[in-house]
């Protein structure tokens, strides 16, 4: 029902029990409820000319997609303790009881190589420990969450802007049906919805909803992942951020937060104490011959080809066969521009 404020309509769900009885209901049951008149009015003229199921239901449907209201019983527990959860979930992939111990990773879609080097390790860190990582399918942090969650071999859950089928970025098409087969792609939207600007904050809500807490990695002082450590905190959740040089603006984010009183994240070891959740933080990496580990060493908040040839005195040739033996032992990943950060 376009227009319609989904506030009262779960006052009239409420108090009328049934999405049946509210279709059904008079102006007069409305009024008395308290609804605003041009809510009234609104309700009465779409309900006249509404059918059972939806069009929007029949496509989800015809897409393969689930349908689930916030009654039913395969709807996300701790989405549904919000004071304002959506009332019609679209879904693909399965979400599952062990999803209860999730973690949301946000940050900028413009992500430096610090910032997706800390998301990268946070997230397969939490999916190694047995967490599901939420995130928003964004580019930059999101993407990354995501990935390295899935590489960890861990579950994930995205959370879209858009209808299922109009997934944004396009780029991450891939990706999302990577997801569905190791968590579920997630949206309040009906098939058909493009991602509009105005979606992201109420997405964003979502993210924070589905999360025991939320981990801002990178985010300038106007990002949308600030949005969701907001709504984390109204909902009463812990809110935590990775600090960042103060030189850049992809941290003035983070670095308000912790001013503000967020937990500061160093490491997983953090994110675990401050949920308490039981989970026991991964090992760390296996044993390396001495020429690997002094790359490794180099490579503690990521460098260029040159710039560890230039560290290490080792000749090109060498450099290149142990940056090949940590990247097969998958310790480390090369980044555009002959970049390598670490990937535990």
């Amino acid at each position: 029902m376009p227009g319609v404020s989904q506030r009262w309509l779960r006052v009239l769900l409420g108090a009328l029990s049934s999405a049946r009885a509210v279709w059904e209901a008079s102006p007069r049951q409305m009024r008395e409820l308290g609804v605003p008149e041009e809510q009234v009015l609104a309700i009465s003229a779409h309900a006249s000319r509404l059918t059972v199921p939806s069009p929007d239901v029949e496509r989800a449907w015809h897409l393969g997609y689930r349908v689930l209201s916030c009654w039913d019983r395969d709807y996300p527990p701790w989405l549904r303790q919000m004071p304002d959860p959506p009332i019609i979930l679209y879904c693909r992939g399965e979400v599952r009881p062990e999803d209860e111990k999730a973690v949301a990773v946000v940050g900028t879609r413009r992500a430096t190589a610090y910032g997706l080097e800390v998301a990268g390790r946070l997230a397969r860190s939490l999916a190694r420990a047995g967490l599901t990582v939420v995130s928003g399918l964004a580019r930059g942090i999101d993407t990354c969450a995501h990935r390295e969650a899935l590489a960890a071999g861990g579950r994930t859950i995205a959370v879209l802007g858009s209808g299922l089928d109009r997934v944004y970025p396009a780029e991450n098409r891939c990706l999302c049906g990577d997801i569905v087969t190791r968590g579920a792609v997630l949206t309040e939207y009906p098939p058909g919805t493009t991602a509009l600007p105005h979606h992201f904050p109420a997405r964003n809500r979502i993210i924070a909803g589905l999360a025991r807490g939320v981990v801002v990695v990178e985010a300038p002082l106007q990002s949308g992942a600030l949005i969701t450590a907001d709504w984390a905190e109204r909902l009463g959740r812990p809110v935590m951020a990775v600090p960042g040089p103060i030189t850049r603006r992809e941290s003035a984010g983070c670095n308000r937060l912790i001013r503000d009183g967020a937990h500061l994240v160093e490491g997983v070891e953090d994110i675990l104490c401050v949920l308490g959740t039981g989970a026991v933080a991964p090992a760390g990496p296996p044993q390396m011959e001495p020429r690997e580990q002094l790359v490794w060493d180099l490579l503690e908040q990521g460098s260029s080809y040159d710039r560890l040839q230039a560290e290490s005195r080792l000749g090109a040739g060498e450099l290149a066969a142990v940056l090949l033996s940590l990247e097969l032992k998958g310790l480390v990943r090369r980044l555009p521009g002959q970049v390598y950060v670490r990937t535990w």
